[in-house]
């Protein structure tokens, strides 16, 4: 029985298992969204969360811990400068769990972990440059339509 036995193993030593929760922790806060396995999300999921809690706080000793648990001096900085200001008003659920199916290799039950909110960024960027690119080859169709004439 596993009472009161709390975490994943992953079916890996304690080591390596503490590398690829700090690796995949690392990838979130960086790309905002990583696509994995079930089981590694679900398992990353609090330990991303207390590193967004972190950066709320803000603060130099809050900075320390979450350099010391992250991988790069970029995803520090990006965690203090814009993750964290962005949940500022939010209190928890920072993360979200979307299931993507299972992998054609092995049969393993993908899922993209996420920061709530990426998509809706991502997406209205994303729309904005495409509007952007639209105008602008309307414009030079104008223009190339006036010399013609």
């Amino acid at each position: 029985m596993r009472h009161r036995r709390s975490g994943y193993k992953l079916g890996r030593p304690l080591d390596a298992r503490w590398m690829l929760l700090r690796n995949l922790a690392t990838s979130v806060i960086e790309q905002e969204r990583v696509v994995t396995t079930a089981p590694k999300a679900k398992a990353v999921r609090p330990l991303v969360e207390r590193m967004i809690t972190l950066a709320k706080e803000g603060g130099l000793h809050s900075r320390r811990q979450a350099a010391a648990f992250l991988k790069t001096p970029q995803s520090v900085k990006k965690l203090f400068d814009t993750v964290g200001p962005r949940f500022g008003q939010r209190n928890g659920g920072y993360c979200r769990i979307l299931r993507l199916g299972p992998r054609k290799g092995d049969g393993a039950e993908q899922v993209m972990l996420e920061l709530v909110g990426t998509t809706l960024v991502k997406r209205a960027a994303e729309r904005a440059k495409r509007r952007e690119e639209r105008l602008q080859r309307m414009r030079e169709g104008k223009n190339e339509g006036e010399e013609t004439s």
